[in-house]
């Protein structure tokens, strides 16, 4: 038997040191490459398999804890002492776990090589599922399936099981891998595990190309423009409040300093808006923290907000930085505002990104509004790592964004997996990364990138509800109960309006008037401040 000394002999070393440099470009950061996912648990389990249970555990933990220092190293946010780097060491570390369950339970079930294959790719979903759903990071780090978003036919396996069942399906590789190498490659029992494996495999990959060959052609979109302030204006406001030593260091400072910052942004903002509203953008969205604002300027703001809505005739969602004057002197909004410039609703951002946001966070309630071209909702930028945050019955999903450049494009790829998930399309305007709209298949509509550009403008048509739209399996069925109901969504693909909400979700119901023709706002009169949630909207555009 291999003590912890002899385990890190050739050629358990050799294992562990081939796992541990494929598993670096597998960690979903901006030097990955999707296949090192595929391969990189080959190796490790393969060390685990050949040493002791401690032995690999420390091996391995000490492989995926380096993985995530990788990670937070290329993605530009390695700060020695900052308290995101043992969060996230434990996180990673925590991925070795489901070697262990390997090491300890596959040799009991030898007699049974298919159902010992599955213990590994088990192992890894229930440790992904528990660090999404329990840890303040949710699944931004260590999902499998996260870096394989490039992949539009497996990428489908996501609207039937979440991104779980990719990620099972990348980690059942390596268990069968193992099984064969540990048999010298042969035998019945071990072909029936491989044979198992590549049907699925097949069956997976078919089906997802059928899904995509097969999606109805969409006969109505609606025009969508995701807009930003000019480069230039929005570095000269993260300069001033880069200047301050802390939030409240900002709430207290000169208010005319920041009101003539916070102006020339917001101003410019607003002139774009209306820029793509009169050229036949029917919803602009702006990204997390596109416009700023005092605490007691705010509702002159919003009341320019409103009134360019009315005047634009169009949905627009703002996303707002609230300076405020009590701790933690800072709030994060999204709002929208219907086409008569009444307010629908004010969304707080529920997940601040830990040890680097400071901010009062909202109560995680995802809202929803009605309106002739399907249900909108909306969260705000790390929101969109929380899965279960992101089921929500919806047709288009706002996801404005702020990001950095070394994890501008990873972040935008995570977004996809929530679009595949839920079957809705998904708008994600991001200042200093990567702004893209993706349909329910997870299907690029729009996308740019922040360097490079002063100014940043993302338009797309999107579907509107019932035109091309379909629930994804997932959406309507609890993770535990996705099997069961996959009959049941292949029964009615089409996505309904007006769908119920679920618990933890808000709806607003929008009331459409089919036979608005032209501008009636001079009957209406001016825009109130703040409005009730019934408005009326102009019908969708048919293209």
């Amino acid at each position: 038997m291999l003590t912890v000394r002899t385990a890190f002999a050739a050629p358990g070393l050799l294992w562990l040191a081939v796992g541990t440099a494929l598993l670096l470009p597998a960690v979903h950061g901006r030097w990955d490459v999707p296949v090192a996912a595929w391969l990189c648990g080959i190796f490790l389990l393969r060390f685990t398999r050949t040493t002791g249970p401690l032995a690999g555990l420390v091996g391995v933990g000490l492989a995926t804890a380096a993985g995530t220092v990788f990670w937070l190293w290329e993605s530009g946010r390695l700060v020695p002492f900052g308290p995101a780097v043992p969060l996230s060491v434990v996180l990673g570390s925590a991925l070795a776990l489901p070697f262990l369950v390997d090491r300890l339970v596959v040799p009991r079930l030898a007699h049974l090589p298919v159902l010992a294959s599955l213990v590994f790719p088990a192992a890894r979903v229930a440790v992904e599922y528990l660090i999404a759903t329990l840890s303040p990071v949710g699944a931004i780090l260590g999902s499998l399936a996260a870096t394989q978003t490039a992949d539009l036919p497996l990428l489908q396996l996501a609207a039937l099981t979440g991104s779980w069942g990719i990620s099972f399906l990348v980690a059942w590789l390596a268990a069968v891998v193992n099984l064969c190498w540990a048999s010298g490659w042969g035998g019945a029992r071990v072909r029936a595990a491989v044979v198992t494996f590549g049907l699925v495999v097949v069956l997976v990959l078919g089906g997802g190309g059928l899904r995509l060959a097969s999606a109805p052609e969409a006969q109505a979109t609606v025009r969508v423009a995701a807009v930003a302030p000019q480069r230039s204006l929005l570095d000269a406001r993260d300069d001033l409040a880069g200047s301050f030593p802390s939030a409240g260091a900002r709430a207290q400072a000169d208010p005319a300093g920041l009101r003539a910052v916070f102006a020339a942004a917001n101003a410019d903002l607003l002139a774009e808006s209306e820029r793509q509203a009169r050229a036949g953008a029917e919803l602009v969205v702006w990204p997390e923290v596109g416009a700023a604002a005092l605490e007691a300027d705010l509702p002159e703001l919003l009341g320019r907000v409103s009134e360019l809505a009315d005047r634009s005739d169009t949905h627009l969602l703002a996303g707002l930085a609230v300076v405020t004057e009590r701790p933690p002197y800072a709030r994060n909004q999204a709002l929208l505002f219907g086409p008569d410039g009444e307010l629908h609703w004010t969304y707080d951002k529920a997940r601040p990104v830990p040890g680097m946001e400071q901010l009062q966070p909202g109560a995680g309630v995802v809202p929803r509004a009605d309106t002739p071209f399907g249900t909108l909702a909306a969260v705000i930028c790390f929101d969109a790592d929380f899965p279960a945050l992101m089921r929500v019955p919806a047709d288009i999903m706002l996801v404005p964004s702020n990001d950095w450049p070394e994890f501008a494009g990873p972040h935008a790829e995570k977004s996809v997996l929530r679009a595949v998930e839920n079957g809705y399309a998904l708008v994600r305007p991001a200042t200093h990364g990567t702004p893209l709209v993706v349909d329910g298949y997870g299907r690029v509509l729009a996308a740019t990138s922040w360097l490079g550009a002063d100014r940043q403008v993302v338009v797309a048509d999107v579907p509107v509800a019932g035109a091309g739209r379909c629930t994804a399996p997932s959406a309507i069925c609890s993770p535990g109960s996705v099997w069961s109901c996959w009959p049941v969504a292949r029964a009615s693909r089409c996505t309904p309006p007006g769908r119920g909400a679920p618990a933890g979700v808000t709806a607003v119901t929008v009331a459409a008037d089919p036979a608005r023709v032209g501008d009636d706002r001079a009957a209406r009169g001016p825009p109130s401040w703040p409005a009730a949630p019934a408005i009326r909207h102009r019908r969708p555009t048919t293209r």
